[in-house]
């Protein structure tokens, strides 16, 4: 249902190629800020611009600065994907999002408020249990701006993020293959895939890819079985917030101002890291979830075909 509903708006092939046209230039664009500020910085500091890494530049800005120019190209990648699916589709950000007449804030809101609680909580399980890899890193004005920073942008990246996989393209390429598993797979190798640059895989190897795609097949099962996107809403939104708001590390993509820094450096990932959250954590949310929601069929809204309606019940949704 929540595939076959962009049959019921214009779905041609080439729409979905220029709309990602689209939706990559507008991140493009609102990189700009933060490409300018770095090369202006790293000039009037006389380093040598070809040498930059990307570590480099994460650490050049103020943090709190870097972190809203960062998250400010995901915000306006998210404006171009309501342009192009009003623009090329004519479709709704609801029916983007939702198969359900409106969309379900009680279920972002409850994704987004348990995760937050559990995330926390095993972060600062960690931290009593093993003290010596972290130190205090709060300082209460830092802190508060970091506060307003990533209460407003974190959830414009994480909704750009699932808006454009686990919507655009896990619609687009439905109704183009008429099939559910492939884009489920498609859009969870090519999320996980595009954090293959974050300094956690350079620090942590290439073994922490299976938590990047095992993230993007979770939340893309959700959206499957839940009929609508708001449940990845609000968990990805909770996964980085309160991840920004408690623990940093000089590895890491996000450099924040933060209750703790992670002074651990660990070379590799380890089971804690990749496959407790991918194959235990992630299962038991999928329970809890199924549990909550009825979720019932699997095989169908896993691995079933994604039927046309009938042409004389087509209506382009406005």
């Amino acid at each position: 249902m929540y595939i076959a509903q962009a049959f019921n708006v214009l779905h041609d092939w080439w729409r979905y190629f220029i709309g990602f046209i689209i939706i990559v230039a507008a991140v493009v664009v609102g990189q700009i800020p933060f490409t300018a500020l770095v090369m202006f910085k790293a000039i009037e500091e006389g380093d040598d611009l070809a040498n930059l890494n990307e570590q480099a530049m994460l650490s050049m800005l103020e943090p709190n600065l870097n972190l809203f120019l960062m998250l400010l190209s995901f915000a306006i990648g998210l404006v171009g994907i309501f342009i192009a699916i009003k623009a090329l589709h004519k479709q709704t950000i609801t029916h983007l999002t939702t198969s359900r007449p409106k969309i379900d804030w009680k279920r972002v809101f409850f994704a987004f408020f348990f995760w937050g609680i559990v995330s926390s909580g095993l972060t600062l399980l960690d931290y009593f249990m093993s003290p010596g890899d972290y130190v205090v890193n709060f300082k209460l004005g830092p802190f508060l701006i970091l506060c307003v920073i990533a209460i407003i942008m974190v959830p414009l990246q994480t909704s750009f993020e699932e808006y454009l996989f686990r919507g655009y393209l896990m619609q687009g390429i439905g109704v183009l293959t008429k099939t559910k598993w492939v884009p489920l797979i498609t859009t969870s190798l090519i999320f996980g895939l595009l954090h293959i640059a974050n300094p956690e895989v350079k620090q942590l190897g290439y073994v922490i890819m299976v938590y990047y795609i095992g993230t993007g097949l979770f939340l893309g099962i959700m959206t499957l079985m839940d009929e609508g996107m708001e449940l990845a809403l609000g968990f990805h939104a909770a996964n980085n917030l309160f991840t920004a708001l408690l623990v940093t590390a000089d590895w890491t993509a996000f450099q924040t101002h933060s209750i703790l820094k992670d002074m651990s450096n660990p070379t590799e990932a380890g089971f804690i890291d990749v496959f407790l959250p991918v194959f235990v954590m992630f299962p038991i949310l999928l329970f809890i979830f199924s549990k909550k929601y009825k979720w019932t069929n699997w095989k169908d809204k896993l691995f079933g075909t994604v039927q046309e309606p009938p042409k004389e019940d087509y209506k382009i949704l406005e």
